[in-house]
């Protein structure tokens, strides 16, 4: 057959295979990854091999066409992996776990090297190409027992559902500090191999190389990076066009990290972490990304990895009682190695135990270290299959003995409290909001949104366009370019400066960075046409205040509605009152008017971060109105409410509590909504209400008669969130 036809027939069978042994490995337990390693072993010498050598030999020849395509199918795939990887890795716990990270890759990589470098010197001269390259080969061999295989370990951390655990996090930035110093080494040992001494200058290439390639990424390549996605999202027609960046920029990436002299899958992880550092479209990209990912390149890369060993080798009980050995070391000098680091990094006794326990998969990193040294004569093929046996078996072993460890290692109150807040937040609205559309004008209403939408993007440091509509010219200025901030422009960035100071207040940490402000002018005859343009690049929230918000009878200003025509997903109108009006960073007194919808839900959620914003406390008023409930109203919680009603209230206080904001209750049960609103505006002085609201369809805006009656009679500042 063609070597087209075998290449398709050998992708066939490796993604069927590797899925159906994925899937039985996750049923018992273990990760999928290692069904696919698996299937690779099944399908190469060590068994198809063993009993059909002209099939398998025929099916997966050692050279030829098929198998170079195969082999880029491979390698394209270990960058993509680590891409992923990188997406998922939160440099912000990293920093935070920094100490132990660096003291257990550190320890964890010295103990095993030095023994495994040792067992290199004292190999038997059969199972070296090359006596003469001991040392060579002693270096790979201490590298390979040494380090910790990122994508694996990020993997099996993530599978097992400990990623966000603070444990999981120092698993992985360790992982991360082991293949980085694990590269640098294998660097060294291909200096040594090449020119039989050791060259400094490519030593120093090296490490200085990596040092300043980290420092550039870590800092303004985010931002790069960042406004890459914006822009590519903003103006291009075609389908998916960031993917196609994304993946231009991890194989740019990987060129560079290979030229200065480290291996090509620092620079994919590198430009994911980037990637997963966006502030906006990162779902959207995981979740374009993470199914072909999945679905082809991981069974096919682990696949031809088990293709490679010949198992049948341990038949020979020389060679498995070197194996064992070899196991033996790699584990005890590893488990006790990072144990260590744990330690030193100020680990209590069980999470350094469970940390020792996760950094002992090694997996991909060590086929690879191995690969090169089968290249390049250093390693034998026996060598090299002990190498893979080792990684198997300590990657097997890691799942169990880390739920082991885990079990045993109770969740501290302020980790239950963040794990539980992202889970929370994951099923929220306003974690989730990636980017912001804000449309004003010059009057004080404009800039009190402003300011609300500042104090929004402070804390996450969500970006916004502001579109400020005014008489002059029309003309889109990037951030960098513009000249003479405009009032709104600095109401919003001083709102998500000082929100940005109470979240690094409240969370003890340094503030998120500034949130990028994109500003175009428009003139009010065509922001309904600019408002269209734009928000088909993608927003999760629109926010507008103009000068003229009511109309002559009451109602909402035509005005308004024309402008919110262009915009079709979720808006917040501001209808801003005195005293804001003359002061917009005057602190809120926030009264929400809840009854237990997505609308009014919403609204919580805005009004929880604008409080926590300010550092002000928030009142839910529940209003079930006056129709068939005997019992009288109350302020305190006292009214008879159903048990989903009751649930509705304790989701919305637990939500505040999260964020460290005082909540209280209200609850009214005799009167109308409308009713029940202005009547507890009077009773609590309130000066800002949060209402959500439907959008009712035709040309007028119009948000139903509750609001109505509340935008015509209450004297305070409304926001309306509409769906």
């Amino acid at each position: 057959m063609s070597a087209e036809t075998l290449f398709v027939i050998q992708i066939l069978i490796l993604v069927v295979a590797g899925r159906l042994l994925g899937e039985a490995m996750q049923r018992i337990g273990q990760p999928s990854v290692m069904g696919q390693l698996i299937a690779g072993l099944v399908l190469g010498p060590s068994v198809f091999g063993a009993l059909f050598p002209a099939a398998q030999h025929a099916l997966f020849p050692s050279e030829g066409a098929a198998k170079s395509m195969t082999a880029a199918v491979g390698q394209i795939g270990v960058l993509l992996l680590l891409l992923l990887a990188g997406m998922e890795t939160d440099l912000g716990l990293a920093r935070r776990t920094g100490k132990a990270s660096l003291a257990v890759s550190v320890t964890g990589i010295c103990l095993p090297f030095a023994c495994g470098f040792a067992l290199g010197l004292f190999l038997p001269d059969s199972l070296l190409p090359n006596p003469q390259e001991r040392i060579a080969a002693a270096l790979l061999l201490g590298t390979a027992l040494s380090i910790s295989s990122v994508k694996i370990v990020a993997m099996v951390v993530r599978e097992m559902g400990f990623l966000r655990r603070n444990v999981g996090q120092v698993i992985l930035a360790s992982a991360v500090i082991d293949d980085t110093i694990g590269w640098i080494l294998i660097a060294i040992t291909l200096s040594l191999v090449e020119k039989n001494h050791l060259d400094l200058p490519t030593l120093a290439k090296s490490v200085i190389g990596t040092a300043v390639f980290l420092a550039v990424c870590f800092t303004v390549g985010r931002r790069i990076v960042f406004r890459m996605i914006r822009w590519t999202n903003d103006n291009f027609a075609s389908e998916l066009p960031v993917i196609s960046l994304i993946l231009a920029l991890t194989f740019g990436l990987a060129l560079v990290t290979d030229a200065i002299g480290v291996h090509d899958v620092l620079g994919a992880f590198v430009a994911g972490i980037m990637v997963g550092e966006s502030p906006i479209l990162t779902k959207q990209i995981d979740q374009q990304l993470r199914g072909i990912i999945t679905g082809l390149f991981m069974p096919v890369f682990f696949g031809l990895a088990g293709l490679s060993a010949d198992l049948t080798i341990l038949k020979d009980p020389a060679i498995l009682g070197l194996t064992a050995g070899l196991i033996a070391i790699a584990t005890i000098g590893k488990f006790a190695g990072a144990f260590t680091g744990g330690t030193i990094g100020g680990l209590g006794f069980r999470e350094s135990l469970a940390i020792a326990s996760g950094m002992n998969a090694r997996g991909s990193t060590e086929v690879i270290v191995a690969t090169i040294g089968l290249s390049m004569g250093v390693l034998s093929h026996n060598l090299f299959t002990m190498i893979v046996a080792m990684a198997v078996l300590t990657t097997l072993a890691m799942p169990p003995m880390l739920r082991w460890s885990l079990r045993r290692l109770p969740m501290r109150k302020e980790e239950k409290a963040r794990i539980e807040r992202e889970e929370f937040e994951a099923k929220g609205f306003m974690p989730n909001v990636e980017r912001l559309l804000l449309a004003v004008d010059d009057s004080a209403n404009g800039r009190f949104a402003a300011h609300l939408t500042g104090l929004l993007a402070g804390r996450r440091g969500t970006p916004a366009t502001l579109i400020h509509v005014r008489e002059e010219a029309v003309s889109e200025t990037a951030p960098d370019e513009a000249g003479p901030e405009t009032d709104p422009e600095t109401d919003l960035r001083a709102g998500a400066e000082a929100a940005q100071a109470k979240e690094a207040e409240a969370e003890k940490q340094p503030p998120a960075a500034r949130p990028e402000v994109k500003k175009a002018e428009t003139a009010p005859d065509a922001a309904e046409a600019a408002i269209a343009e734009e928000s088909r690049k993608g927003y999760d929230l629109m926010i507008l205040g103009i000068e003229e918000t009511l109309g002559p009878d009451g109602a909402l200003a035509p005005e308004l509605a024309r402008i919110a025509a262009g915009f079709e997903g979720p808006l917040g109108v501001v209808l801003g009152r005195e005293p804001h009006l003359a002061a917009p960073t005057r602190r809120l007194r926030i009264l929400v008017p809840v009854s237990g919808n997505n609308v009014s839900r919403r609204a919580a959620e805005v009004a929880v971060m604008l409080a926590r914003a300010q550092d002000v406390a928030i009142t839910f008023l529940y209003v079930t109105g006056g129709k068939g409930r005997k019992s009288g109203g109350s302020r305190s919680g006292g009214g008879r409410l159903h048990q989903h009603e009751q649930a509705v209230l304790k989701e919305l206080v637990t939500w505040a509590e999260r964020y460290d904001t005082e909540a209280k209750v209200a609850i009214r049960t005799d009167l109308s909504p409308q009713e029940a609103i202005l009547r507890e505006v009077k009773r609590g002085r309130f000066d800002f209400i949060v209402m959500g609201v439907n959008r009712r369809p035709g040309e007028a805006l119009f948000f139903g008669n509750v609001a109505g009656a509340v935008i015509g009679e209450a004297k305070v500042s409304i926001l309306l969130l509409s769906s």
